[in-house]
């Protein structure tokens, strides 16, 4: 199969045209194929399937939000920082003995490094995160009267705060729009061939280009539930996604709506089988209950 063919290509025949000199009695018959989505698209066909996509996923993932726990702006902050080479989960296992201990950026500041090392400890590179939660409460309190800026051109100057972490917070604590270009955002924009950029400031401009600015920080949150629960990095469950017609990646992962079920993750994963209409009892009960990475 060649590269980024979808393996359900349609087919239909037609005449081929007689060679000279030979009788229309043995005409000849030869297939011709629909290209896969993503062959040779212009740029309007991309934004259109683009689109398409983001109505697919919105339908896919209703529940889609920021898995981090958080009440406010500094806390999301800390969680997004904590959040680096952590799953969610853990991160959300750590935070309300964390947050209670440290309510302020004042707090932050003054804190005993000992003491906040433990707490954070579980999350992972813990003393280079808590060098970085000192040093943002301290930042916070020098140039913000303590308070976290709702600006991207502010936010990235802070001590642990990129810019895929600015946008985070400006998306759900600020309701500012911002695409979030994780490592799972970059697989699935890349799989579905909406950019072939690698720098993610530059994938985050290729990809918003393409949607309604309004709608940057849910379709992040979308695209990001489809990579952790569907679109998996090794073995993605084709056979049992939604956006099966809309993928030149299609056939990556297994077809077959058996195995492509097993692959599902997450509380939801027999709602996602049904919705792509395949049997939900075929999705085991560990798969229900797995981590969600």
């Amino acid at each position: 199969m060649a590269p980024g063919s979808t393996g359900r290509a349609r087919s239909r025949r037609r005449p081929a045209v007689d060679p000279p000199g030979t009788s229309g009695a043995r005409r000849r018959l030869t297939v011709v194929t629909d290209s896969p989505p993503g062959a040779s698209e212009t740029d309007l066909g991309r934004t259109r399937r683009a689109r398409k996509i983001g109505r697919v996923l919105t339908e896919t993932h209703p529940d889609a939000h920021c898995e981090l726990d958080h009440s406010n702006a500094l806390e999301l902050a800390v969680a997004t920082i904590l959040s680096a080479q952590c799953t969610d989960k853990k991160v959300n296992e750590v935070t309300p003995k964390l947050f209670a201990r440290y309510p302020s950026a004042a707090a932050y500041a003054g804190a005993d490094r000992a003491e906040m090392e433990e707490l954070i400890r579980p999350t992972g590179f813990y003393r280079n995160k808590t060098d970085s939660l000192l040093k943002l409460g301290q930042a916070l309190l020098d140039r913000y009267d303590g308070q976290v800026p709702g600006r991207l051109v502010d936010l990235v100057t802070l001590p642990g705060i990129g810019r895929k972490t600015a946008n985070v917070i400006l998306g759900n604590a600020f309701d500012v729009p911002g695409i979030t270009v994780d490592t799972h955002f970059q697989r699935l924009v890349h799989r579905w061939r909406l950019t072939t950029e690698t720098d993610p400031v530059k994938i985050e401009h290729a990809v918003g280009a393409l949607y309604p600015k309004r709608d940057w920080t849910m379709l992040s949150h979308r695209i990001i539930f489809h990579g952790r629960r569907v679109c998996h990095a090794r073995k993605p469950a084709c056979g049992a996604c939604t956006l099966a017609k809309l993928c030149p990646s299609y056939g990556t992962g297994p077809t077959d709506p058996a195995a492509a079920a097993k692959l599902l993750k997450g509380p939801r994963a027999r709602d996602l089988a049904v919705a792509a209409g395949v049997d939900p009892e075929l999705v085991p009960a560990q798969a229900i209950a797995a981590e969600v990475p």
